[in-house]
């Protein structure tokens, strides 16, 4: 599945995995300047970070550069530039009191979020056909527990009418730091998977399933990472299985991280 490969791309390269649980700036905090990532058959990929205090300015990796643009403390616009065809996608991020309320891409789709008082978070995914139409693809629950991302339950709404196709994404941490957590404002991008996490994901479980005329098929897969740590719980290396890296390679990806 496409948007499965391009979760676990995310989870595999940390390309987007920032986060932020202060607005304030310490000179003390760590901020993560360099990721080399290490596939199987030898090859490496760089990412690079830079940043105007603890904002994101932009990270810079072989195939892509994204730029981070804020407003008031939060990041209202990222830019993403595919290197390979020069291909650009621009995500607009829309708060009402401090809480994401809507993503739009240039890629033709809208997520519209909804915070719920048992500090759940709604969403839906609408697609702009070519008719300036809204079409729904999909809507959701987010699960959220001592600042983590927990679960991510989907139903499928371009289906036929008489199936029912679900999928769902949880996360298992440990209870160390996740290495971007001091970087503004990126806690409230919803759309990023558990990178807007305090802690680093140690599982991740992809459940699929179909409900079609009473029969029902499912399917479910687990990526897993494990972490060495410095002395003060910061990442400084990440393996990761089945994963898919920057550069398209496959298999066991080794991560290093530079502060």
């Amino acid at each position: 599945m496409k948007k499965t490969k391009n979760i676990f791309w995310v989870l595999s390269i940390f390309l987007l995995t920032l986060y932020s649980c202060s607005n304030d700036t310490d000179d003390s905090v760590k901020l993560l300047n360099k990721v080399i990532a290490t596939s199987t058959d030898g090859t490496s990929a760089t990412t690079l970070f830079t940043y105007n205090g603890n904002e994101i300015v932009s990270i810079d990796g072989v195939q892509k550069h994204v730029d981070f643009t804020y407003a008031d403390g939060l990041i209202s616009k990222i830019e993403t530039l595919n290197k390979t065809n020069q291909l650009l996608e621009t995500i607009e991020y829309t708060y009402v009191a401090g809480e994401l309320v809507r993503a739009k891409s240039t890629k033709n789709y809208i997520i519209n979020y909804i915070h719920n008082s048992d500090e759940t978070v709604s969403y839906e995914r609408l697609d702009i056909n070519s008719g300036n139409q809204e079409v729904k693809m999909y809507h959701g629950v987010l699960y959220f527990q001592n600042e983590n991302l927990i679960k991510d339950e989907r139903v499928l709404d371009n289906t036929a009418s008489d199936v029912l196709s679900k999928y769902t994404i949880s996360f298992d941490y440990d209870t160390k730091h996740n290495p971007f957590y001091n970087v503004l404002g990126y806690r409230k991008l919803l759309n990023c998977n558990e990178a807007i996490s305090f802690n680093n994901s140690l599982i991740s479980t992809v459940i699929t399933s179909v409900a079609k005329d009473d029969q029902i098929s499912s399917s479910a897969k687990f990526y897993k990472n494990s972490f060495t740590y410095d002395l003060e719980n910061y990442p400084i290396e990440q393996v990761s299985e089945n994963a898919v890296s920057e550069n398209g390679n496959t298999g066991y990806l080794k991560s290093e991280y530079f502060y």
